[in-house]
């Protein structure tokens, strides 16, 4: 399985030891510096102030919209740098734990009719040929238990006929081959940067830095900026800290949703 750091062109090194690398990531279309900080503070825990500077110039960016360059950057801070261990919930597709329910699959797919992504319509589902696209959970159906004990119940709103985590809430239509690299946590979105689609390795698919459609955005069936967050959170968990997760094939038959 090869390693999500792989192909990164931005390392992360704390400016007390500037040999270690800490972490990083590939530097794709619309990443900005205020995105980079936003990303370092989930994967770093700071009990103050921080700020980041180029390596090799000694510079300090700024957090703002300018696109994040490739380089070495140095994390500044006066107080303590820990590294987040929040676990990360390997995600894998298993016959064995089942589908999504049928009923989660048609509420998903006769709310948007597209890639919610690419926005792609497909244009075959009058027939009932949805062949290409994918419903996909946002939070794996497989992790229940995580969902009960974290209580991401009350994030949902219009619960699903066979409990909450199966809302039509939690679940998009994807192009089947988008589907993929989003449960792999390869592509996200960022609903705190007006829904910024997010590609953590070089974007082959042309959606890295584009935003979900405005009338998706305002269907009140869509998924919640809570569930979104949460699958952004987990992207950046695995692919930035330290060398990234292992990489894995999310259709693997011996793993699961």
């Amino acid at each position: 399985m090869p390693s999500r750091a792989l192909g990164r062109n931005v390392h992360i090194y704390s400016a007390r030891d500037t040999n270690t690398v800490l972490g990083g990531l590939v530097a794709t279309d619309g990443m900005t510096n205020a995105n980079f900080y936003s990303m370092v503070e989930i994967i770093f825990i700071f009990d103050s102030d921080y700020t980041l500077c180029r390596k090799k110039s000694g510079t300090t960016v700024p957090r703002d919209n300018d696109l994040l360059q490739a380089g070495k950057y140095l994390i500044n801070t006066a107080g303590s740098l820990k590294v987040n261990n929040e676990p990360w919930l390997v995600r894998t597709r298993s016959v064995v734990a089942g589908a999504p329910p049928k009923v989660f699959i048609q509420a998903v797919r006769e709310r948007d009719f597209r890639c919610v992504i690419t926005g792609q319509p497909a244009l075959n589902a009058e027939y009932g040929i949805w062949v290409g696209f994918t419903v996909t959970p946002i939070f794996p159906l497989a992790h229940k238990q995580h969902w009960a004990t974290h209580d991401y119940d009350s994030w949902i709103t219009i619960p699903g006929s066979r409990g909450s985590i199966h809302s039509v809430q939690n679940g998009m239509l994807l192009r089947t081959d988008i589907s993929i690299l989003f449960e792999a946590y390869i592509l996200s979105i960022n609903p705190d940067d007006g829904y910024k689609v997010v590609s953590f390795m070089r974007d082959a698919k042309g959606v890295a830095g584009t935003h979900l459609d405005k009338a998706f955005l305002e269907d009140p069936e869509r998924p919640t900026d809570e569930l979104l967050r949460w699958h952004f959170r987990q992207a950046v968990l695995a692919n930035m800290r330290g060398q990234g997760e292992l990489d894995f094939d999310s259709r693997s038959p011996s793993s699961k949703i």
